[in-house]
């Protein structure tokens, strides 16, 4: 999916404007690769999609306020809500991911969070602060639950605006990025049990001292991997062939025509962004360069290309669902 300013498209919830459109793109049954669906509209610039979970999608409002606020929104029934847990002035609070807690069947949120307390001296007023990761479940009248900051999360809340879950075999993973003398790592958030643990990576190249930039996909009921060498104008992709014994294998390379994408696009930024996704039983590359959205094959050669003023690209896929919930109710 991608956010996109939008060109005058009819708001999809009532009164709301439509500066900006969260839009569903990619459907293989569709003569063309890039038409879009208008799937939200919002009304502030400030604003973006965080976590999608079973056709939820979960919007963070003011993003870099500190009167940020969350809502969640399901485009196929078009039922909404803010979540007002999350827009608590005592806990600043940053969206990990969103996941179905399968014990209970409830929808939760995992955040990291500031946990302000207020003391007063000599009439000024003093903040002490709690770092924590915190858990919410959508429609319930609890606060949010601390469940600590443990050792294994501490590289994640340092990259946590950098990266998004990926959700696999029921848990959420992220992809951490560490420097050239350190493996890279996996942080896991088992959902059941509700505790973090890690995971080996491959390592990824290193140029002028930073790696390359690396993610996680899905694919097709194994853990992908790619890593973007942009030095080198490639996305190596690699899978996990064995989930418990962590062993990696190297699967192919994909040439990025960066040269024919700067002159197509009139644009002469060095900078790329690449997301891979498995649909249908095929990779799906899609780069983002500048304004513009780019699908290129396995050999490295366009398929479709699609501009946009203000496009940014995300990794999160929706699947759509009609299935009511009732939490939106509780949060109305």
């Amino acid at each position: 999916m991608a956010d996109a300013t939008s060109a005058g498209a009819t708001p999809l919830l009532p009164g709301l404007l439509d500066d900006i459109v969260i839009c569903e793109i990619l459907d293989k049954d569709r003569a063309s690769p890039f038409l879009l669906q208008h799937v939200a509209q919002l009304d502030e610039r400030d604003c973006g999609l965080v976590a999608c979970c079973d056709g939820l999608l979960l919007i963070s409002h003011n993003m870099n306020r500190k009167d940020a606020c969350s809502s969640i929104y399901n485009p196929a029934t078009r039922q909404y809500a803010p979540i007002p847990a999350l827009c608590d002035s005592k806990v600043r609070c940053s969206v990990l991911g969103m996941y179905r807690h399968h014990p209970t069947g409830e929808y939760r949120i995992l955040v990291y969070g500031k946990n302000k307390e207020t003391a007063y001296r000599h009439e000024e007023e003093i903040c002490f602060y709690d770092d924590a990761c915190y858990i919410f479940a959508l429609g319930s009248v609890q606060p949010l639950r601390n469940i600590g900051c443990p050792p294994d999360v501490e590289q994640l809340l340092l990259h946590r605006e950098a990266t998004t879950a990926v959700m696999f075999r029921g848990n959420l993973h992220w992809h951490i990025d560490q420097n050239e003398t350190e493996s890279n790592m996996i942080v896991v958030f088992d959902t059941t049990a509700e505790s973090f643990r890690q995971m080996h990576a491959p390592v990824v190249p290193v140029f002028r001292n930073v790696p390359a930039y690396a993610d996680l996909f899905d694919m097709d009921g194994v853990l992908g991997m790619l890593s973007c060498d942009e030095a080198a104008d490639t996305i190596d992709i690699w899978v996990l062939q064995d989930y418990e014994s962590e062993v990696w294998t190297f699967k192919c390379k994909i040439e990025v025509p960066v040269i024919e994408i700067k002159a197509l696009c009139g644009q002469y930024d060095d900078c790329w962004y690449a997301v891979v996704m498995h649909v249908d039983g095929e990779l799906l590359v899609l780069v983002q360069y500048a304004e513009w959205l780019l699908q290129i094959d396995m050999d490295g050669k366009f398929v479709a290309t699609f501009h946009r003023h203000s496009l940014n690209l995300t990794k999160l896929q929706l699947k759509q669902t009609l299935v009511p919930h009732t939490f939106f109710l509780t949060l109305e």
